[in-house]
């Protein structure tokens, strides 16, 4: 029911868009930068786990300060902690890699062509996953490794421009479902389990093509 709300939600924001785009010039852009990420629900805390986040994207203007991002991203996620050392076998190591190739959807508010605040939505494609416990030694304890190969999430981007075309951006993104719900055992016969989410946050560099710099020309002037 949520991927269908979703679907709806997503024809309906671009059925808007499109129908106010007039002759307006449609900007590449390419994006380069990494993330940190952790997952909620894995008993690991921190935004430990480092990855990529590269891409393209086409940025195309509705209004004034208004502006449509559509992105295809290659994007690596997942959890670590460092080994806890509890014995020689049950160490509290964890590495969890998870790669996604991602198409975000956001709308943008661009003010005084210096910076810009957005929010959207992104589907993601699963394409790799592997988890690793206790360094190895032990395999992951859970009934249900299986990950969901489709992973949505809520989006809020901020970026601003630090050289002519070239700008910064910072993005938060969770998943608005679970990527899987995990069964977790304890030494002492114990057992619970949790639903799992992606929590990102990413930093970029985002070059754009076919834009026009009219802050320079007035700063020219």
């Amino acid at each position: 029911m949520k991927k269908i709300i979703t679907l709806l939600f997503l024809i309906l924001f671009l059925n808007i868009i499109f129908s106010n785009l007039k002759a307006q010039v449609i900007k590449g852009a390419l994006i380069a930068g990494f993330n940190m990420t952790q997952v909620d629900g894995d008993e690991v805390y921190g935004f430990k786990k480092f990855g990529f986040n590269v891409g393209a994207a086409a940025i195309i203007p509705v209004k004034k300060k208004w502006s449509v991002s559509l992105e295809t991203i290659f994007s690596q996620k997942g959890a670590y902690q460092r080994p806890q050392y509890f014995d020689s076998l049950y160490t509290g190591e964890y590495n969890l890699k998870l790669n996604y190739v991602e198409v975000p959807v956001l709308m943008h508010f661009t003010e005084k062509n210096l910076f810009s605040f957005g929010a959207g939505f992104s589907w993601g494609r699963l394409v790799s996953s592997k988890e690793i416990e206790h360094g190895g030694i032990q395999p992951p304890y859970s009934d249900s490794v299986y990950f969901n190969k489709n992973d949505y999430n809520l989006l809020v981007d901020f970026r601003f421009r630090i050289w002519k075309r070239l700008k910064f951006n910072i993005r938060y993104a969770y998943s608005l479902a679970k990527i899987r719900t995990r069964e977790f055992y304890s030494l002492a016969n114990t057992s619970w389990s949790r639903k799992q989410y992606n929590n990102v946050i990413t930093f970029r560099l985002i070059y754009v093509f076919n834009e026009q710099l009219e802050y320079v020309n007035k700063k020219n002037k």
